[in-house]
């Protein structure tokens, strides 16, 4: 067998090793994972996740989870907490203790303070008879055959374990309530999905960039208009009002048809009856409509003012779609 096989067999092994390991996890679920879910919902306060050592990453990545999908939460180190943060603490607050062995000395040290703040306290360990464990209020059963580490020490099955019971709750909790995906762009109003949600049309107007021309300007000047503002478009405006618009395309056409044109001004060559938008539309709307009319810009309009152009390559470079 090659080097190359030989990494990929162990790849395969440690792969399917922690899917099993995530498999059994739903033989271990009891009640105490109901309530556990029950209690961070009806919480007055903020759930804290603790853990130490590799434990204490996976707090970090649960605690982010919450809080971007409405569960407001705190990560304090276990090794920290009594040297100050436990400050952060509240009898309002719900704790979930996070330990693979629930014995380690900084958990045996930390989980009586924790009792004594009067917090719920909950344990997510892979040992039912550690201190941690009976120390609890409720319990969610973490346990794993073995690591896949060869040696079986690294934590990694255990750690999948409990990311995977952490994510569990999330989604309970997003389900209980009714957490959109308006919801979740709220909270990430710097991603795609939160700029597909959120963003409107108004939000990407440059004024700066606001071709436009009189319906009696001559030719030249809507060419000019096209060139200078680099849209491809002019509108054609008669009191802030849309009459008509003038793409490149319309100009290359009436070049191909006349020899001269400077018997013509604007509304000889616009088209009428524009593709627009209103300002208060979602740039993802605007996107839609284009697609639909295999155009690449569109008028904005505000109760029939005009207000700009959106265009394609815009809302490509926000990352949209």
């Amino acid at each position: 067998m090659t080097t190359h096989e030989n990494i990929l067999k162990t790849a395969k092994t440690a792969i399917l090793s922690q899917s099993e390991s995530i498999r059994k996890l739903v033989d271990y679920l009891t009640p105490d994972f109901a309530q556990t879910v029950e209690a961070i919902y009806e919480c007055k306060g903020k759930l804290v996740v603790t853990g130490i050592g590799k434990s204490a990453i996976i707090a970090q990545k649960i605690v982010a989870t919450m809080n971007s999908t409405g569960t407001p939460a705190a990560f304090m180190h276990a090794a920290e907490a009594i040297h100050g943060d436990l400050g952060m603490i509240d009898s309002k607050d719900v704790v979930i203790c996070i330990s693979k062995s629930g014995n380690s000395p900084e958990i045996k040290v930390l989980v009586p303070f924790l009792k004594e703040y009067g917090s719920k306290l909950i344990a997510i360990t892979g040992n039912k008879t550690s201190f941690l464990a009976k120390s609890a209020h409720l319990v969610l059963d973490a346990t794993v055959d073995a690591e896949s580490c060869p040696n079986n020490l690294a934590p990694t099955n255990s750690t999948t374990a409990q990311l995977v019971l952490g994510d569990a709750l999330a989604v309970c909790l997003m389900e209980l309530k009714n957490f959109s995906a308006e919801d979740f762009a709220r909270f990430h109003p710097g991603g795609a999905l939160g700029k597909k949600l959120l963003l409107r049309v108004r939000d990407m107007l440059d004024q700066a960039l606001k071709p436009m021309v009189s319906p009696d300007a001559p030719i030249k000047k809507a060419i000019m208009e096209i060139s200078e503002k680099r849209l491809g478009v002019t509108t054609v405006v008669e009191n802030n009002q849309i009459l008509g618009i003038i793409t490149d395309g319309d100009i290359r056409r009436m070049l191909n048809e006349r020899d001269h044109f400077s018997d013509l001004c604007a509304r000889d060559i616009m088209t009428k009856n524009p593709k627009m938008i209103q300002a208060d539309a979602m740039v993802i709307d605007a996107f839609n409509l284009m697609e639909d009319n295999a155009i690449t810009q569109v008028v904005v309009v505000d109760e029939n003012q005009y207000k700009g152009i959106i265009h394609l390559h815009d809302i490509l470079k926000e990352g949209i779609v």
